[in-house]
């Protein structure tokens, strides 16, 4: 049976295409992102539904902007003010990176309220979300402590005596305080070992901890799907997640309409 040549622009579309078929057909990640990108979501939603992604997109802001930052920044007392002036003033753009990742901790917090206030006031933290709920809190938590953590690294008279009193205030608190005063310090007042300290857990520990908890946070929101808001017709999520099939196994189900009130 003969076969049809291909024209020059299917040869090239096949060209181009060749290295996300051979992606696709070993680790099967293009169909994955395809499902992500792709899948249904209720009709009815609006923009009160993308302060999650604004979230996400604020976030990645900061984590560029501190890896370019890292660059330059010397984590030590001798040199830690000079190189954040050296940033601002010498480098090219760098008051503009330092910037946006300045202010943009501000906007990464205030966006990580908003979007928790929308999800409580949605009621979408009830069944069968609520391990996503939790794990928002604890995203919630790790911006907080990230932000604190990053405030002491200009090592100026400000950061200063604010962590004096970010430590102080964790100090006073019951049979852990003294512990956790003493580590976030190094010791029993700040020193070089607090400013080296508190670099490496906002660059490394929280970063990567925050890193996990957004891939489990959206592997849930996949999985679950998209809340519809408490005005909609369809189902927000609140009724059972798994019903008995006819081969006698259980399985992931679509929502039901909701039920008019009696």
């Amino acid at each position: 049976m003969a076969t049809r040549k291909m024209t020059r622009s299917e040869a090239l579309q096949e060209t181009i295409l060749y290295p996300v078929d051979w992606l696709e057909e070993r680790s099967g990640l293009v169909g994955g992102l395809k499902y992500f990108l792709f899948r249904k979501v209720p009709g009815d939603t609006d923009w009160w539904q993308t302060l999650g992604s604004a979230t996400l997109t604020a976030f990645l802001v900061q984590a560029m902007t501190g890896v370019i930052l890292a660059m330059y920044y010397k984590p030590d007392p001798q040199n830690a003010y000079a190189s954040i002036q050296h940033i601002q003033n010498d480098v090219w753009a760098g008051w503009l990176v330092r910037g946006m990742h300045r202010w943009g901790a501000s906007v990464f917090i205030i966006l990580m309220f908003m979007h928790m206030g929308r999800v409580f006031l949605f009621g979408a933290y009830k069944y069968p979300r609520e391990l996503n709920w939790i794990l928002g809190v604890l995203l919630l938590v790790s911006g907080l402590a990230d932000g604190f953590t990053g405030y002491l690294l200009p090592w100026d008279q400000t950061s200063y005596w604010a962590t004096v009193v970010g430590i102080n205030i964790n100090g006073t608190a019951p049979f852990l305080g003294p512990f956790l005063a003493q580590f976030l310090q190094g010791g029993t007042y700040i020193n070089a070992d607090t400013l080296s300290r508190f670099y490496s857990i906002h660059m490394l520990i929280i970063p990567g901890a925050i890193f996990a908890l957004i891939g489990l946070h959206l592997y849930l929101v996949v999985r679950l799907g998209v809340t519809s808001p408490p005005w909609s017709k369809e189902a927000a999520g609140t009724g059972p997640l798994v019903e008995p099939s006819t081969n006698g196994k259980t399985g992931l189900v679509s929502p039901q309409p909701r039920r008019s009130p009696r």
